[in-house]
């Protein structure tokens, strides 16, 4: 009888822990379909729709990932990554049944069909996703609570008092979702920055964004400037130095800047946060601006309530969702090394299965 083929994305090789991640360092082996007879008690054997890539993934490619949360990839051994979708094959669970689909937050494997614990992932509702399993990986999972509760519990947005709340690598997974938030908690005025023209009017055009700054193109400070002309209140900050620096010099008294990501040093070995000049430290200390890391984990009780707001604005179109997606699991470290270079416009995601 022929054994069926399975495919699987492992660990080649490490960048370096200040090397920029390659193609070259994922590989794609053909691994052993899993039989539903090899099901231990509490098993689901799953058929990977999407999986989720992230850029915080990336300390995981060092020897020591250097967080708490989540440990490094080793060598040669298959990867799991942040999150996914996936229909139920075969359970040993009573909780599934063949057909339920279902989604994690964390250890969901890059493999074609995988066997997981059922109690490492949760149904999803078809009521609430229908056709739209991936929003699972987007608005109504990490991403998206990551934007909502980042800006709802350290951006101290208050309706009615004229902020302008300014967001970096906007046209990104997280920051395109953090601006609208920022807008439907009451900010008057949000400001994105990005990395093209292109995205600058995805921003205005498609998400309605006040404004755009290419920060590729011409004297970011002279550009915030002119788009902040009250300065900036509140600051979701993605991309850290010296980007972050010319946002925090504009900023007013009072301010607060959200830390949820540092991508412009995540390939760099530098503590999180990163170190900040003496300078713009005095500038912080002298403005009483409060820059606090923001771990979405954190605020796990909040969940709930945070997924409830989300799903209803999204259902009365008052929030927009934007993805770019690869196909194949064996084009994963493609779309992942792609998304750290910026190729991204929203979620990037891995279609591995048609749903």
């Amino acid at each position: 009888m022929e054994t069926l083929l399975n495919k699987r994305v492992i660990l080649k090789s490490r960048p370096g822990v200040n090397g920029e991640p390659s193609e070259d360092n994922f590989g794609v082996e053909e691994c052993e379909m899993p039989s539903p007879a090899s099901l231990s008690p509490g098993q689901v054997l799953v058929k990977n729709l999407y999986l989720s890539v992230d850029p915080a993934l990336r300390c995981r490619m060092n020897e020591d990932s250097g967080v708490h949360y989540m440990s490094a990839w080793q060598l040669g051994q298959p990867i799991d990554g942040l999150g996914g979708v996936g229909e139920v094959e075969a359970s040993a669970d009573s909780t599934f049944t063949k057909g339920d689909r279902v989604s994690a937050t964390f250890l969901w494997p890059w493999a074609a069909f995988f066997v997981i614990d059922g109690k490492h992932v949760k149904k999803m509702p078809k009521e609430l996703f229908g056709s739209e399993p991936s929003l699972a990986l987007s608005l109504l999972g990490g991403t998206g609570l990551t934007a909502y509760l980042g800006v709802a519990e350290k951006g101290h947005v208050t309706p009615g008092s004229g902020q302008t709340v300014v967001v970096s690598a906007a046209a990104g997974a997280t920051g395109s979702l953090a601006g609208q938030v920022a807008r439907l908690l009451g900010a008057e005025r949000v400001v994105g920055i990005c990395g093209s023209a292109a995205k600058c009017q995805f921003l205005e055009q498609e998400l309605g964004f006040d404004a755009a700054v290419n920060y590729k193109s011409g004297d970011v400070s002279a550009q915030l400037s002119k788009a902040c002309p009250d300065g900036v209140h509140v600051y979701f900050d993605n991309v850290g130095g010296d980007l972050s620096e010319r946002v925090i010099e504009q900023m007013v008294p009072n301010g607060h800047v959200i830390l949820c990501g540092q991508i412009a040093v995540y390939n760099k070995d530098l503590p999180y946060p990163p170190p900040i000049s003496p300078t713009l430290q005095q500038l912080i200390q002298d403005r009483n601006i409060t820059r606090e890391r923001f771990l979405v984990l954190d605020y796990s009780d909040k969940f709930d309530e945070a997924l409830a707001v989300l799903s209803q604005w999204y259902l009365a179109g008052k929030i927009k969702v934007k993805e770019t997606v690869a196909e194949g699991v064996e084009n994963t470290g493609k779309a992942f090394v792609s998304m750290m270079k910026g190729g991204n416009v929203g979620k990037q995601i891995v279609k591995v299965h048609n749903s």
